[in-house]
């Protein structure tokens, strides 16, 4: 069950500085979020959604839900996604202003 639970998209430029130690501590932590095969799968799964519900993602991935909700409190904690609860399940949907900074870190090496 696909629900519209997430907020609409952050449009405001991310003007914070893409060189330097701080953004190469933010750099480390992100790509450490996205270090694992299946929380890439995640990411990829939640980009052709508008919002997705846990048990969605794990009939999507040959994982145990609870390995699921590991990887999605990993990708919750770097802010790549955002979750709502929405009565007895949790609505995931991803940051697209966290994904924008990522894509602009990278693009800084």
């Amino acid at each position: 069950m696909e629900t519209s639970c997430c907020a609409p998209n952050e449009l405001t430029p991310d003007l914070r500085p893409i060189e330097g130690p701080e953004a190469d501590e933010e750099l480390a932590a992100l790509a450490k979020a996205i270090g694992h095969p299946a929380r890439v799968q995640i990411i990829r799964l939640l980009g052709t959604r508008v919002s997705c519900v846990c048990g969605e993602i794990v009939d999507q991935l040959p994982l145990a839900q609870s390995t699921v909700s590991q990887h999605l409190k990993v990708l919750k904690d770097a802010g790549l996604v955002r979750g709502e609860i929405d009565g007895p399940r949790i609505c995931y949907c991803l940051d697209p202003r966290n994904l924008r900074r990522l894509r602009a870190l990278i693009g800084g090496l």
